[in-house]
């Protein structure tokens, strides 16, 4: 039988990290309020950058760089991950959704811009190349730095470096739901129209190559911006439920120890009880 003293210990133990889960959950809970907001606040501006340059991209010239279907020959993915763990499957089902998209090209076909410790740690241990190194970033980085990789991103394109960019990362719903997305960054596509309809014909002015020189890195800026946005606050619902199962397995463990703990209590009154009444017996009997 367990002593005393061990169940003691194992109970001082479990009662710590009881303590120590429920202030990261906290914690958590206070900064999912903050970015929750910021990614709810940054949503309907992306969706509308995104249906304009999808809109725009049937009535400008075919040989625009950003809307050209060009022969796929280089690919840039950007993984967007955590810097931590202890937040349950978050990391692992953003490498799971990644690494079946990936399985569809050549490893010297792909380049990988990685964000998070996490995602670094992983993909370094994979054949595939790493083009860029992004970690410590949640909710931290400024808008210089997203401006920085956006403007990286579409220069890579311009230049045919790559032909396509995608983005992986966890698209946030509500505190119990995550989804993981896979969206094509560029080139941009047009909407898909339902048949007998025709697209709209636009009238620019001063001219479309000015209007996308202006509007192209805002639309670039804008999705990574709210990917980001997106992932972090995902990030941070993910933890808090990971917090709070770890609180409650803590409490199942910790009534669990204090039920042995009264047991071995009473096992031994009940044998120094049996001990003394034994040598009273034997007293009396001489």
């Amino acid at each position: 039988m367990t002593s005393l003293r061990d169940i003691r210990k194992r109970l001082h133990s479990v009662e710590n990290i009881r303590q120590m889960t429920e202030a990261m959950e906290m914690v958590a809970a206070s900064q999912l309020r903050r970015a929750k907001v910021k990614a709810e606040q940054a949503r309907p501006y992306a969706l509308t950058m995104k249906h304009i340059l999808e809109n725009l991209s049937t009535s400008v010239n075919e040989l625009n760089p950003f809307f050209i279907q060009r022969e796929v020959k280089k690919t840039a993915v950007v993984v967007i991950a955590g810097d931590r763990g202890l937040c349950g499957s978050y990391n692992t089902s953003v490498f799971t959704a990644a690494e079946r998209f990936l399985s569809k090209y050549r490893h010297d076909n792909v380049e990988l811009i990685l964000m998070g410790s996490k995602t670094v740690e992983f993909f370094k241990r994979k054949p595939w190349a790493i083009r860029e190194e992004i970690v410590d970033w949640g909710g931290k980085l400024t808008l210089d730095q997203v401006k920085k990789l956006s403007n990286e991103l579409v220069h890579w394109f311009e230049t045919e470096v790559f032909d396509e960019v995608w983005v992986i990362y966890t698209h946030y719903v509500h505190l119990a739901l995550r989804e993981i997305k896979v969206e094509k960054f560029l080139n941009i596509q047009p909407p898909a129209m339902p048949k007998g309809l025709h697209p709209l014909d636009y009238i620019f002015e001063p001219s479309s190559e000015v209007l996308l020189a202006e509007i192209m890195p805002r639309y670039c800026l804008t999705i990574i911006s709210s990917a980001l946005n997106e992932a972090y606050a995902a990030e941070l619902s993910a933890r808090i439920f990971s917090m709070r199962t770890a609180v409650k397995n803590a409490e199942e463990m910790i009534e669990k120890l204090t039920l042995e703990r009264n047991k071995v209590r009473q096992t031994g009154i009940t044998t120094e009880m049996l001990e003394i009444t034994s040598g009273t017996e034997s007293l009396r009997s001489q």
